[in-house]
């Protein structure tokens, strides 16, 4: 499903609130979206919204299942997920996506400090490609998992994923 503005389910809302409680921060910031701020408040996060965090516009394709675009729409949905700068929907495309997280990822440095930030799957994924410096292609590769926790620290030179047990 294409997400509109859904709350989080009780599950997650609770499994939110047993995760281990996050690092210190200088800064903590969250998408508007209400799962978002859901989450950081399950996480008993004091966070400041923020809009560049927010999901991909998808567009006309807010709140459709996926399978009912395939069916629908099956050339523009391969071109939306082949084409970083195709946006048949109506709203952001993948490089209007990561354009946007990257800048937001560069302020950041800029500010310095440690930041939480709260946000979306697709939003994760273009911070990796952005920490990787990887081609827009590989957007599709990261498989993120709803409440994931991913470090990413910049030395205010070069990004780096940061994977600790």
């Amino acid at each position: 499903m294409f997400p509109l503005d859904e709350p989080l389910e009780d599950k997650a809302v609770e499994e939110a609130g047993r995760m281990i409680a996050p690092p210190r921060a200088d800064r903590i910031a969250t998408s508007p979206a209400l799962r978002a701020r859901q989450t950081a408040d399950a996480l008993g996060l004091d966070a400041q919204i923020d809009q560049a965090l927010c999901d991909c516009d998808h567009g006309r394709w807010a709140g459709r299942p996926i399978a009912a675009i395939g069916t629908e729409e099956p050339e523009n949905l391969m071109g939306w997920m082949s084409d970083p700068e195709a946006a048949p929907h109506g709203g952001e495309s993948l490089l209007g996506l990561s354009t946007r997280i990257a800048g937001w990822m560069d302020g950041q440095t800029i500010l310095g400090g440690h930041v939480i930030a709260i946000s979306h799957a697709a939003v994760i994924r273009a911070a990796i490609v952005h920490v990787l410096q990887a081609p827009l292609s590989s957007f599709w590769l990261s498989d993120v998992e709803p409440l994931s926790v991913i470090r990413m620290t910049s030395n205010g030179q070069r990004w780096s994923l940061r994977f600790q047990h």
